[in-house]
């Protein structure tokens, strides 16, 4: 069987985003099983990435790796639905960066936003995080998205109901950083 071609979706300093595929499906399930981020996702079964994989770009949404240009390691995954949403809109569902602490979740988030924004041409993007994932919270509002609103004891997590906090970020809002150079170029 030949290897499937890698579709790059936008790409960045260090690294590029790039639809995931089947070979991929072991990696996505090792980052969200594993110990440091089950705490902070609601983690899906195999089932569920192996038809995001195989069906993902009819259902409007998408597993992408994230990986270093020079080595293609793979770093992170993301999964965004909403792709084919009327009012332009998408869902990131899960942002998950293996190799914390080297600035990678940082450029991760920029490139998932110029592929929004510049080649999509959406008009918004949004996310939710568990109230007590500081870290991510942290990253995500030095990325620009804004707090939009608290949704109380909406999720149970070993049997206690958990808060999640919206975040999220305008075609405008994008626009604005980029003019002010806090985002990445082409």
């Amino acid at each position: 069987m030949a290897a499937e071609k890698a579709v790059i979706l936008h790409t960045g300093r260090r690294l590029r985003l790039r639809v995931a595929t089947l070979a991929d499906l072991d990696y996505i399930m090792r980052l969200e099983y594993d110990p440091a981020n089950v705490p902070f996702i609601v983690p899906f079964d195999r089932e569920f990435h192996q038809n995001i994989i195989e069906n993902g770009q009819k259902l409007g949404s998408l597993d992408i790796i994230v990986e270093t240009i020079a080595d293609g390691e793979a770093v992170g995954y993301l999964l965004v639905n909403g792709l084919h949403t009327e009012q332009k809109e998408a869902e990131w569902m899960h942002i998950l960066i293996d190799k914390k602490g080297q600035g990678y979740g940082h450029e991760a988030l920029q490139l998932l936003k110029a592929w929004n924004f510049e080649d999509l041409k959406f008009h918004r993007a949004w996310l939710d995080c568990k109230e007590y994932n500081a870290r991510a919270l942290h990253v995500y509002e030095s990325e620009g998205l804004k707090r939009e609103g608290l949704i109380r004891e909406t999720i149970i997590t070993n049997g206690i109901y958990e808060n999640l906090v919206v975040l999220g970020i305008l075609d405008r809002e994008y626009a604005a950083r980029k003019n002010a150079g806090l985002e990445i170029d082409k």
